[in-house]
């Protein structure tokens, strides 16, 4: 009879183990399967901008900003989290909402200061995909420029095909990036003890570090993809019942939490390397090049090679969805129906006339990054009044909680740019 019990006992435990053992792969292929908009969206956070103002910040101040990017980074993470949470709740993007909740003269507002940062940051990720073809194959900057906007095309163009295969395209993009400064950490051997220092204690030295920190803010918190994620949520959000949407938001959390942190670690491997390398041997970085020049006699020449295909895998990727955004934007808010063409041509021509302009990448890619962080308010603020009201949101609406963070998150970033323009006027006159 003892025998018997023991036997039984051993098949239950056997059959609970392949039962618990199922679950866990069905848990895991549903995670996957919602793996993606996050993903899209977090490529804009660490665009060809974040590397000019992670390098800056590396090469002048050594460590001492690595908390601005891991506070940067919480930032996003609460953000995007709302947009997603938008855009499943209501069924509608963030610019959508705006053209059904506030005035004609509102949302004109909202448009052109929202469209000019997705002009604006698809300029600094041109730069930083012509930038690489120019690093890696010593194209000429303008001709570079023009491939740029052909791939940034034909990426876009894959959207008639579907959402998935944009998705799998950025994700193998962002792969290549993360391998590229996984190789350069190695290679760098920074300080860890001050990396973890600098990671948890907030420090800003003077009006530079202050200038370079609301730059990472602006490249790391990006205003044109809080409009874009509530859209890229639609693609999976086909007339859900209410607790499919819990579903599909509890979901969307761990695709957000996985790629933005994925975003989080290759901003701090940028800044990292930079102190190790550039302020550590007294390196003076004026531009993109100089870094990619400098890599090469004190980490050798594969290092700098990984840099450039880091700098072109970051700059196409963020071009398309720079374009993606802009699509985004112009389609909610003026509710005019352009040819697809045309409304990619509004972010991409501008993008390629700075570069036959001869200007500056590494100042463009720096003062589109501080733009960027201006225009974080017109994106925040509506999206915390329309998240915040029940009529829209359903049972999705914010808690006290929520919403407190959110005004506080915004009050934070508009108070960081009073005291930038405070400091830039003070230096000018």
């Amino acid at each position: 009879m003892k025998n018997v019990d023991i036997v039984s006992l051993t098949d239950f435990i056997a059959s609970n183990k392949k039962a618990s053992n199922y679950l866990i792969i069905k848990r895991i292929k549903d995670i996957i399967r919602y793996l993606g908009p996050a993903f899209i969206v977090s490529v804009a956070y660490i665009d060809p901008g974040n590397f000019a103002t992670n390098i800056s910040g590396g090469a002048v101040f050594n460590y001492s900003l690595i908390w601005v990017i891991l506070w940067s980074n919480i930032m996003a993470i609460f953000l995007q989290y709302l947009s997603a949470k938008l855009g499943i709740a209501t069924g509608k993007n963030l610019s959508e909402m705006c053209g059904l909740v506030f005035s004609k003269t509102t949302n004109i507002l909202l448009w052109i200061v929202s469209e000019i940062a997705a002009i604006a940051t698809t300029m600094a990720e041109f730069l930083g995909g012509a930038l690489g073809i120019y690093l890696l194959f010593k194209i000429p900057l303008t001709i570079a420029g023009i491939i740029t906007g052909i791939v940034t095309f034909c990426i876009t163009y894959l959207q008639k095909f579907g959402q998935r295969i944009i998705e799998v395209i950025i994700e193998v993009l962002i792969g290549v990036i993360c391998v590229a400064y996984a190789f350069e950490m190695f290679l760098a051997k920074p300080d860890w003890l001050e990396v973890g220092l600098h990671t948890l204690v907030p420090s800003i030295a003077n009006g530079d570090a202050l200038f370079i920190a609301v730059g990472m803010l602006g490249a790391t918190v990006m205003p044109h993809v809080i409009f874009l994620h509530s859209q890229l949520v639609q693609k999976r959000n086909y007339k859900l019942n209410l607790n499919q949407k819990r579903h599909h938001l509890r979901m969307e959390k761990i695709d957000i939490v996985i790629a933005m942190n994925i975003a989080f670690i290759v901003n701090a491997a940028m800044v990292i390397v930079s102190a190790a390398v550039f302020f550590k041997e007294g390196v003076i970085v004026n531009s993109i090049e100089d870094a990619h020049r400098s890599l090469e006699p004190l980490l050798g020449s594969f290092s700098s090679m990984a840099f450039a295909v880091a700098l072109l895998s970051s700059g196409f990727s963020s071009s398309a969805v720079g374009t993606m955004a802009g699509e985004t934007v112009m389609d909610g808010f003026i509710n005019i129906k352009f040819p697809i063409y045309l409304k990619r041509l509004v972010t991409i021509i501008p993008s390629v006339a700075l570069i036959f302009m001869g200007v500056n990448p590494m100042k463009a890619l720096i003062m589109s990054q501080v733009a960027l962080s201006f225009a974080l308010p017109f994106a925040i603020i509506p999206m915390l009044l329309i998240t915040s009201k029940k009529e829209y949101m359903g049972d999705f609406a914010n808690k006290l909680t929520t919403t407190i963070v959110g005004w506080a998150i915004s009050l934070f970033i508009i108070s960081l740019n009073a005291i930038l323009l405070y400091t830039t006027f003070k230096a000018v006159m």
